[in-house]
């Protein structure tokens, strides 16, 4: 049986992590990234790594960073990792959310009146 890396063990993890979140079955998951549910097993348990296309992809279609899947949690009251998160948006849908983020940047001072 072949050693599993470290660095596999914990993407995989985290991508296991950020398919739950989004409520996605392996299967639902596969579909989404262009990988068969087997395959998606496979990485979630660390025994297979991913390609760069493959990180890529995951990234866009799950809206996270690949810092997270590469690094893990960031502190999510750190207004820039929010922006770095708000930057893996599809423009359309950071176009919607940019009021929001406009407030929030506004919110401390709002605070300290």
């Amino acid at each position: 049986m072949k050693k599993r890396k470290e660095i596999n063990i914990f993407v995989g993890n985290q991508i296991r992590i950020a398919r739950e979140r989004a409520s996605l079955t392996q299967e639902q998951f596969g579909e989404l990234v262009s990988l068969g549910p087997k395959n998606v097993s496979d990485v979630e348990r660390g025994l297979v790594g991913i390609s760069l296309a493959t990180l890529k992809r995951i990234c866009e279609k799950l809206s996270i960073p690949s810092d997270w899947l590469l690094f893990g949690d960031r502190d999510l009251n750190d207004v820039d990792y929010l922006i770095e998160r708000a930057a893996c948006l599809p423009k359309a849908h950071f176009a919607a959310m940019n009021p929001i983020f406009n407030q929030l940047l506004l919110l401390p001072e709002a605070l300290e009146k």
